[in-house]
């Protein structure tokens, strides 16, 4: 059984980090100034992408996309980067200007509208949260009800796991007075943290989840990695992974939008074709074998989760009504929402399309 020391995990941030540094090298451009201007390379125009933990399996598909060499192939340069822990959040970046684009999840958009920021999701990648709740073997907690008292960790206060759990304990009838949030990130400083009891459960994704349950430390409680689990926990399909801009910076760069959600789609429909280990193959070395994961050990969890991941870049029917739903008891929605102007399907339909892919 892969067991692999604190030492080793510690080292798998500095290897991540390292992996993200390349994977923004990888693509040619300058970095984002904060404007709403595109610049262009031999008239390709260059787009700067921060996600939401670049390394983590529910984001896979923005490095996914570069590796494939989709990006060139649909004409436009994305040079991705990643949040660090206990840094600026990707959607922050994106709506202060520092990126153009966030891979993050849908429901920022509705946060945003509610403090008079507009946000819209251009192409939706996932259709569950791809999270669970992993528990200590010694908190007694065999669901939401039993976090009374207790210390959660979420990635990070305000975020996507974050509001999850507000919303779990909310169904349960439990207040956010009546435990703890702690921001302890993922990977590494989850691991620890679950590991040390820091906290008694906490929301995290692959590969965290398969570390804490090879090491001993921790077992899943809440599996929201699966459409079935989001239907069972959250009642319905739940946009997660998507990008995000600006309304006015894709209203002034449509051409651009459509070329980086062509290349998404493409990378969804090859995602639905292939094998967990295709993937892991076409993946960064690093992201899929370090301190935290063997490779093998990656690929078993991707067989699990792959089902996350939406086939065609559409939004679900049912998920902006979800997610609003979530947000309003969570406690983070207080006045009307619009949610038709938080996403579009207009760019993946024509992605489908040119794909020879029609719904």
């Amino acid at each position: 059984m892969f067991r692999p020391s604190l030492k080793a995990i510690a080292g798998a941030a500095s290897i991540a980090a390292l992996a993200a540094g390349l994977a923004a090298c990888s693509s040619s451009g300058p970095a984002a100034t904060g404007s709403n201007a595109v610049s262009t390379v031999s008239g390709v125009p260059t787009v700067t992408l921060m996600v939401g933990g670049i390394d983590k399996q529910i984001y896979l598909p923005y490095q996914l996309a570069q590796d494939l060499g989709f990006y060139k192939k649909y004409g436009v340069s994305v040079q991705l980067s990643t949040e660090q822990s206990g840094g600026v959040g990707a959607e922050t970046a994106m709506v202060s200007g520092q990126v153009d684009m966030a891979g993050a999840w849908y429901v920022h958009t509705i946060d945003f509208q509610q403090k008079g920021k507009n946000v819209i999701d251009v192409v939706q990648l996932s259709g569950a949260p791809g999270e669970r709740v992993m528990c200590g073997k010694s908190s007694g907690v065999s669901s939401p009800a039993d976090w009374k008292g207790k210390n959660l960790g979420v990635t990070d206060i305000g975020s996507g796991t974050d509001n999850l759990t507000l919303y779990l304990a909310a169904r349960y009838h439990l207040t956010s007075k009546q435990f703890s949030r702690v921001a302890v990130g993922a990977g590494p400083t989850f691991v620890a943290s679950l590991q040390h009891g820091r906290i008694a459960c906490g929301m995290t994704t692959q590969p965290t989840v398969n570390a804490i349950q090879s090491q001993g430390i921790g077992t899943s409680v809440i599996n929201l990695a699966s459409t079935s689990g989001a239907q069972q926990w959250l009642g319905g399909a739940y946009p997660a992974a998507g990008v995000l801009a600006r309304a006015d910076w894709v209203a002034s760069h449509q051409a651009t939008v459509q070329k980086v959600v062509d290349a998404l789609v493409a990378t969804m429909h090859w995602i639905n074709t292939h094998s967990a280990a295709d993937i892991a193959n076409a993946m960064p070395a690093a992201f899929v074998s370090n301190g935290l994961t063997t490779k093998a050990d990656y690929i078993a969890a991707l067989a699990q989760d792959k089902g996350q991941f939406l086939p065609d870049g559409m939004m679900p029917a049912s998920g902006p009504a979800t997610a609003l739903a979530i947000d309003k008891l969570a406690g983070n929605v207080t006045g009307s929402v619009n949610l038709a102007s938080t996403y579009t399907n207009q760019y993946a339909t024509a992605a489908n399309k040119l794909e020879g892919f029609t719904r």
